[in-house]
């Protein structure tokens, strides 16, 4: 049997661009999945926090059914334990042991490696969406508002905690940026409104509690999910110039070794 000559000749190049930020991205999401204690921060920890103050009166909630005002802040810790916590650590170290540097130096532009995490950190966040909302309603959450708020407050979310979780992992040393995302975690786990209303607190740090991006992203999934308020648009900006300020930051600062 003959073949024509050139049928098969090397075709040197890369991939189309499209190609590789998806390959990246399933890389990326295997990779957080994989990882054992990414996965507890960023699953099994929201989900036992939410079967566990729904079903036990720890913390007074106000009003009506725990669970209808855990379920927005849960939702809102979930994004950020993946978007800013897991991606900084994770990042954090790959920038440590030379991945980020071999990476650079492939054809997939650097621009298109950030696009990748982002995408990875948003199906992972679908996951996270999806379990809990399940969750909730098998504990009886009762759900209003607008999807789309949801969905914006959300986008938003990510964004912020993106920013700051690339700008602390581009910054800081790997272990400097292990201790610092933990203690960010559970200090925003507990003062930005998730499990412990903001009334709660005194009206002097309230005001400055509620500038930041887990307690405008929390206070505005509850306000339509719990209230069935319209859009949140204070809330909204408050997350929009983080996400601005946090993305410009990491893009100005990042050091990829």
């Amino acid at each position: 049997m003959t073949t024509a000559t050139g049928t098969y000749a090397p075709r040197p190049g890369a991939a189309p661009l499209p190609r590789m930020i998806a390959a990246q991205a399933v890389l990326e999401t295997k990779m957080l999945l994989r990882n054992g204690e990414q996965l507890l921060l960023t699953v099994i920890i929201p989900a036992l926090l939410l079967v566990l103050f729904s079903s036990v009166d720890v913390v007074d909630t106000g009003k009506g059914k725990a669970v209808d005002f855990l379920t927005p802040g849960i939702l809102a810790l979930a994004v950020m334990s993946t978007a800013f916590t897991g991606q900084a650590i994770a990042t954090g170290f790959e920038r440590r042991y030379g991945v980020l540097k071999r990476l650079a130096s492939s054809p997939l532009p650097r621009w298109a490696l950030m696009t990748a995490k982002t995408a990875s950190v948003l199906v992972t966040e679908v996951l996270q969406v999806v379990l809990l909302t399940a969750i909730a309603f098998a504990l009886g959450w009762s759900p209003h508002g607008d999807p789309a708020a949801v969905l914006l407050l959300l986008v938003l979310g990510t964004a912020a905690f993106s920013g700051l979780g690339l700008l602390m992992a581009g910054t800081l040393k790997a272990e400097a940026t292990l201790a610092a995302a933990n203690l960010a975690f559970l200090l925003l786990l507990v003062s930005g409104g998730v499990i412990v209303p903001m009334d709660k607190f005194p009206a002097g740090a309230r005001h400055v509690l509620e500038l930041l991006p887990i307690s405008a992203l929390s206070d505005g999934l509850r306000d339509v999910l719990q209230h069935g308020a319209g859009m949140p648009w204070a809330d909204l900006g408050i997350l929009a110039v983080w996400g601005v300020v946090g993305l410009a930051a990491a893009g100005r600062f990042f050091r990829w070794e």
